[in-house]
């Protein structure tokens, strides 16, 4: 991926992973513009130097007039990532979570597909473009407590796959970032200080050193994510034990407070 000279959206840009990428592709001389629902989030991103545009992606409706006026006011918009994503535990003994989950599949898996729909005739148009989506270690290894969130994540990096082998013979690249547990605010105020989520500066810093690599990466793959994205890869035995570790871990802690075992097991760095 080029990383100078683009016009780039970015939803769900107003915090954390989103709000990172955009500062970082902003000092390498992008147009950068963020997306979301939150007025104080779009007042952020913008006293930070950045173009925003109020959005919720998880409405059909607000998606086709965002890629409207993106269109209209950035004719040479050519790089989406979409970023923006909630995340509710669940536990299905306890309440009904149809409300969350139904918000939880619109704005992370509809989302992105209606956003692309959208403004892929105009990507077409470019002589270089980028669809970048933002998945999670989680679609390769579910949290049993976030059960819609891991599914539509696994949905996400699905489809990510099919438009890719769709586009690969136009100007269009798709990428995918897969994030482990990181230090923002997307489970809640907790995460951003758990000092089992890998510090978003790191993050971001090795995000940017990987695209950097190019000339293409399909997929851009932190060190720490390396044991979510091939556990299936070690068998389907040692792949049990790993995700019974993984949300036992989790289920004998308070509610957010979410232990890691991923980043106390050898990950083979070799691969991604």
């Amino acid at each position: 991926m080029n990383l100078h000279g683009n016009t780039i959206l970015i939803t769900g840009g107003g915090s954390g992973i989103g709000l990172a990428l955009a500062e970082e592709f902003a000092k390498l001389g992008n147009e950068v513009i963020v997306a979301a629902r939150s007025t104080h989030k779009l007042e952020v991103a913008k006293n930070k130097g950045l173009l925003t545009i109020r959005a919720d992606v998880s409405d059909a409706a607000s998606i086709r007039a965002l890629a409207e006026r993106a269109g209209e006011e950035f004719p040479r918009l050519n790089v989406v990532i979409h970023n923006a994503a909630v995340c509710r535990r669940e536990e299905f003994v306890h309440g009904d979570y149809a409300t969350a989950r139904e918000e939880t599949i619109a704005t992370n898996l509809l989302g992105p597909m209606r956003l692309t729909d959208a403004l892929l005739p105009r990507l077409l148009q470019q002589k270089e473009a980028v669809v970048m989506v933002v998945t999670s270690g989680l679609a390769f290894v579910p949290s049993a407590f976030f059960p819609t969130y891991s599914a539509t994540k696994a949905a996400l990096h699905s489809y990510t796959q099919s438009l890719r082998f769709q586009l690969r013979n136009t100007s269009v690249k798709v990428l995918e970032i897969v994030p482990p547990y990181v230090q923002t605010q997307l489970g809640g105020p907790h995460q951003a200080s758990d000092p089992n989520a890998m510090p978003l500066g790191t993050f971001v810093a090795e995000v940017m050193g990987i695209l950097r690599k190019g000339p293409y990466i399909e997929e851009v793959l932190v060190s720490q994510v390396h044991r979510h994205r091939f556990a299936a890869e070690m068998g389907r035995e040692d792949y049990a034990t790993f995700f019974r570790q993984y949300n036992e871990a989790r289920e004998s802690r308070p509610a957010g407070r979410l232990a890691d075992p991923s980043r106390r097991e050898p990950i083979d760095t070799s691969r991604g």
